[in-house]
This record gives structure tokens, sequence and C-alpha cells, in this order.
């Protein structure tokens, strides 16, 4: 098939979707498809720019179209809703004086964030007269009414929901999260018997083997059983309780806790560190994906993070590469997640959802003296991912979706 990506992320971005959207591009084009990714970019000066990336095949063909849009990222939130806003115009006005202005596709999948990507999965899906497979991943702006960040109610509310209304109609197929995620777009986002709903996991490729910049064995926690947290620390991850259980394990020797990545919430969890002077925890800036395995052999137990007044529920990426690695996880997620069911079912570590600083410490214990101690965990881990979360699951689901 002949198929277009649309996403606002990808390499050399190194965010979680980045890498999502390049492991299921290279998939779909070392089965045999050809593919276009379509993602803007502001750091271009000429209309659009275009990437070969190798497959690792033989038959496959990838090719990243770079359009020319407003910045996006690592901004204030009002520059980013207008950037985003006019984002997908821009690449439309773009596409159009491209060499693909013409080109027929046989299939598109678009990957949210951001949801303000409907005009261009629409201007594709009718020039083309073929179906929008499109991914869901961060349940916009509901999530972010959950944690505070926007009233559910008034204009800028009612704005982002029929940006959000309009980007769920271009769609033929919508892969949500969760089997939670099911019951909520039924419930309060679709009313349209022509669209289909269905759970698509998430999914991580084999991880690159670059060595690691971090070299834990060089700092204080050195010879410690290392809690890690890889990955993006905002708002919606609700890191503060981390830096309160690190405090109350302060006099443990045994344990740290690692923290490696970006985000506005960094710079104030490291206050709180400084304001509690611990010394069992670091930070690190981010890493290089291929990074990643090198870091997590060094580590022995990953950590999810999501605050508790998420309503909506999602598996993040990082818990898939902790899975990958064969290390468990130390969860602390909001009530009704399906990942604690599955977290639990797998026995592949311990998850907190009341929030409480005493009991994510009695999880953290039973970590430390009984799951570490178990030689079948990390096998455990990596037949979940193996089982589950995989490139190739993903892109046969939506195939036979397209």
């Amino acid at each position: 098939m002949k198929i277009a990506i649309i996403t606002d992320s990808f390499p050399p971005l190194k965010n979680s979707g980045a890498i999502q959207i390049r492991d299921l591009s290279l998939e779909f084009a070392k089965q045999g498809h050809e593919v276009l990714v379509l993602t803007p970019s502001a750091e271009i000066d000429a209309p659009c720019q275009l990437d070969e990336w190798d497959t690792g095949g033989e038959r496959g063909v990838l090719q990243v179209l770079r359009l020319k849009a407003p910045k996006i990222k690592d901004i204030s939130y009002l520059r980013r809703v207008v950037g985003e806003f006019l984002m997908p115009f821009m690449m439309i006005y773009h596409l159009k004086q491209s060499p693909f202005k013409s080109v027929q596709f046989e299939g598109v999948i678009t990957y949210a964030p951001s949801i303000f990507l409907g005009p261009l999965a629409n201007h594709l899906k009718r020039e083309s007269s073929c179906k929008n497979y499109l991914i869901i991943r961060d349940i916009f702006p509901q999530w972010a009414v959950d944690v505070g960040l926007l009233s559910g109610s008034g204009l800028p509310y009612y704005l982002l929901k029929k940006v959000e209304g309009y980007l769920y109609s271009t769609a033929d197929t919508i892969g949500v999260q969760t089997p939670a995620n099911l019951s909520y777009f039924n419930r309060n986002v679709v009313d349209d018997d022509r669209v289909t709903i269905e759970v698509l996991q998430n999914w991580l490729a084999k991880g690159g083997d670059k060595p690691c910049t971090v070299v834990v064995e060089e700092t204080v926690l050195k010879g410690r059983k290392i809690f890690v947290y890889a990955g993006n620390m905002g708002d919606a991850q609700g890191l503060s309780i981390f830096i309160a259980l690190a405090e109350r394990m302060q006099k443990n020797s045994a344990v740290g806790f690692l923290f490696v990545g970006r985000g506005n919430a960094v710079a104030s969890l490291k206050q709180d560190v400084a304001t509690r002077e611990l010394d069992n925890v670091l930070f690190f800036d981010e890493i290089e994906p291929e990074e990643i395995p090198a870091l997590y052999k060094k580590c022995d137990v990953g950590i999810i993070s999501l605050d508790r007044r998420n309503k909506t529920h999602n598996i993040p990426g990082k818990f898939l590469s902790y899975m990958q690695a064969g290390i468990p996880v130390l969860a602390c997620i909001n009530r009704g997640n399906d990942l604690k069911q599955m977290i639990e079912q797998e026995n592949v570590g311990r998850v907190c959802t009341d929030h409480s600083v005493e009991i994510l410490q009695r999880c953290l214990e039973e970590i430390v003296g009984n799951d570490l101690l178990d030689s079948g965990i990390s096998r455990r881990c990596l037949n979940l991912s193996e089982k589950l979360f995989t490139p190739k699951i993903a892109t046969k689901k939506i195939i036979e979706a397209l």
C-alpha cells in the first residue's frame, strides 16, 4: 500500500511520539509498503524538505517530508495553541508546492497528539478517496482539564473541543490505547456509527545499542538499587510524590532514584530535592533514544507516574521500554487505569493508585525485598513486551482497518 502518516513528532525529536511513529513507519516500510511521513518543521527555510530513510529491508520505501510550519515545541501554552492551529493549514499550503502534491494514497494514518491535524488528514483523505486511521495516544483537552491546566468550561475549552471533534470526524477507525478508553469514547466523544473504535496497543521496536552517557557508576548512586524514570517530566506525570518517597528512603543507602529527561516540571522537582536536602536523587538531561537500553541495563526498576486527577487511561511508552529491557516497574497511577490490572496480572511490578507515599513506600520495599529476588521477573517482562507491544502487531491491525 501507499500510505501517508501524519504526525507532529518525528526524529530528530526525542519524545515518545517521535520514537513510536519512527518505529511504526519503519515497520510498514520493511513489510513492503510505500510510506510518506508528513511532519511540520519550524527549522527548515524552504517550504519543504525530503529525507530518505534506510529501512533495513529490501522492498519498502520510507520518505519523510518536512513541511514548514510554526514552532510548537518548548514555548508557552498560548503560543503553542496558536502555532498548532495554524500548523495544518501551512502544511497543506506547502504540500501543494511539493513534488507530492498530486500523489494518490491508499491509506492515511494520523497520530494524535496533536488534535489540530484534522484539516490535513481530511485534505489527504478527500484527495485520495481513501480511509484515515486515527491513532489516539492522549485524550486532549480532557487530560488538561483533569490535571487543572484548563477549565472545563469557557471559550478555550469550547474551541478545543470543536477542534477535537473535527479531528475525530475525519477518521474511519480510531485506535485507542486501552479498553477503558473504548467506553470513554463511545460515551463522550464519537456518535457516528460509521466510525470504528478499537484498542490499538502501544508499540516499541528493539532499541539501539549506543553506549549511555549517564554513567551511574561514577555517581553517589553507585552500588544502590536504582529506580529510574526516563522521559518527559511535565504536569501530567505527577512526579512530586516520588521526591517525597525518596525523602522517606533517605536513610536506606541501598536505594537511589535517577531521573533522566526534560519537561516543564524539572525545575520545580530539582528545587524540591534541594529543599529536602536529598542525596539519593539525581537528575540528568535528556539522552538519545538509542542510549536508553544501555541506561536500563544499569538500573533495577522503572518508575511509572501519572497524575491522580487523570480520568482518561493510557499505557505510557516508558512502560513498554521497561518491559523490553526486562526490568519491573513501580507505578503510581490514576484509579481505574487498565495498567494496574496488567501489571498485577502479569506480575511485572507493583502499583499504587491511592497516591499515598506510605503505600508507595510499601510497594518499593516489596519490590526490593521480593520481586528483585525473583529470577523469573525479567523473563515475564520480556514476554509481555513480545506478546503485546511490537510494531508488527500494530501495523497488522492498522492494515486490516485500512
